[in-house]
């Protein structure tokens, strides 16, 4: 047997190679791969037949040429080769699509409910992330499953409490959905579900080897002040944008990258955003509604500003494939991120570091919400302002949309934002 490397590399779409001493073996190139493939006469009608053995390079021509022998000692028999692999192909997917797998749960729950209840984005990423935490696992039967299994899966993810948590809590829907379908037996239980994981408690994040704890970041008037004054002036205009109106709005980061000049109206009491409830975290939740956001102050200015270039949305990102969508809040978060003293984030690039340090965007949404409290705003509407929906039969009877309260405390909050950025 010879075989030419050089050759097989330099083949083109639809050309082929002989392999000398193998009479009938082949390399054929496709648009994606290089294919060993076996021509023969059919000894039953005559007729010119073919059938694939393996790819190249990972099959090595030994190993074709090996299979190229036991093929042609079929057909010398008088064996129909081409359906003998057929049947031993059908056999063998027969047995494996008998087995119920956990890669395959991930797969039906991914598709039945993910994918039906949640934005694509959010969906896919879900997917990922169990497709990812039980990569090692895709293969094993669902039904196999037991208490230690599940007991192990997550302290293993223990280092990460939030990614423990979420892979439980998805991982019991999951297994809820095949169980109603019936592709596991009713006397299986659900051991994501019952699995105690109270231990699991987040230390906080780990800097140089360290949990810096877990306290709930509120800015002080001070660092208001420095940030607005001096940090501010080291990120791009967008995430100042984007900062500023998550403080002067204590709106979601998620809510406010997916803003559209279609969600912004001139209304006779001023400019408000309705974020659709589609659009909002509790989205879910049958006494939720639209949120609406009164613009008042540095907000209503930015959101005039960026409405003049905008078509589809005021806070867009371009992919490397060209296409144009909303930034994404993750995307803003690395970015204030990249500038904190203790960041390792392209360390090539000598940067100034934030004054004001350890906060993430969403410690702004806090700051603000607190802020709101220490000026005197109702309870009920501070929680209307940062969009939480009032909780069971509350939820289901109050429908009054305290528009009027919202504009009144939001104007508050601009002017007491001012004043100590003033001082």
């Amino acid at each position: 047997m010879y075989f030419d490397a050089r050759a097989a590399k330099s083949l083109k779409v639809g050309d082929h190679i002989l392999i000398a001493g193998c009479p009938g073996l082949r390399l054929t190139a496709t648009a994606n791969r290089k294919s060993w493939t076996y021509r023969f006469k059919s000894p039953a009608t005559g007729l010119i037949k073919q059938i694939k053995i393996g790819a190249w390079p990972h099959m090595p021509p030994s190993e074709a040429a090996t299979k190229w022998q036991e093929l042609r000692s079929q057909r010398d028999t008088g064996e129909d080769i081409i359906a003998a692999k057929k049947a031993e192909s059908f056999k063998i997917k027969s047995a494996t699509d008998s087995v119920y797998t956990i890669g395959k749960l991930i797969a039906d729950y991914s598709k039945g409910h993910l994918f039906k209840m949640r934005q694509p984005e959010g969906a896919l990423a879900m997917t990922r992330m169990l497709n990812n935490a039980l990569k090692n696992f895709s293969e094993l039967p669902a039904e196999s499953v037991d208490r230690s299994f599940v007991f192990n899966l997550i302290e293993s993810l223990s280092r990460t409490p939030v990614l423990a948590k979420s892979v439980k809590a998805e991982m019991a829907s999951a297994w809820n959905l095949a169980l109603n379908a019936g592709r596991i037996g009713q006397d299986h239980p659900n051991w994501f579900q019952l699995v105690n994981t109270k231990s699991l408690r987040s230390k906080g994040a780990i800097r140089d080897g360290k949990h810096r704890g877990t306290s709930k970041r509120i800015l002080t008037n001070g660092e208001i002040k420095v940030l607005m004054h001096t940090d501010m002036a080291l990120f791009s205009q967008q995430l100042r944008d984007f900062l500023t109106i998550q403080l002067w709005t204590c709106t979601r980061g998620g809510e406010i990258v997916q803003m559209k000049p279609k969600h912004i109206t001139h209304e006779p009491d001023g400019v408000w955003w309705t974020v659709p409830k589609e659009l909002t975290k509790g989205k879910h939740n049958p006494n939720a509604t639209d949120l609406r956001v009164p613009l008042k102050g540095r907000a209503l200015e930015i959101v005039e500003r960026l409405l003049v270039d905008s078509e589809d949305w005021l806070f867009p990102s371009t992919s490397r494939k060209g296409l144009i969508g909303p930034q994404t809040q993750a995307y803003m978060s690395s970015k204030v991120n990249y500038y904190q003293p203790y960041s390792k984030s392209r360390p090539e690039r000598i940067r100034t570091r934030l004054a004001v340090t350890h906060w993430s965007p969403h410690d702004l949404r806090r700051t603000g919400r607190t802020m709101l409290a220490s000026i005197g705003s109702p309870e009920n509407v501070s929680e209307a302002i940062i969009g939480h929906v009032k909780p069971g039969i509350i939820g289901t009877y109050d429908l009054y949309k305290l528009d009027k309260e919202r504009r009144e405390w939001l104007t508050r909050l601009d002017a007491q934002l001012e004043s100590l950025i003033a001082a």
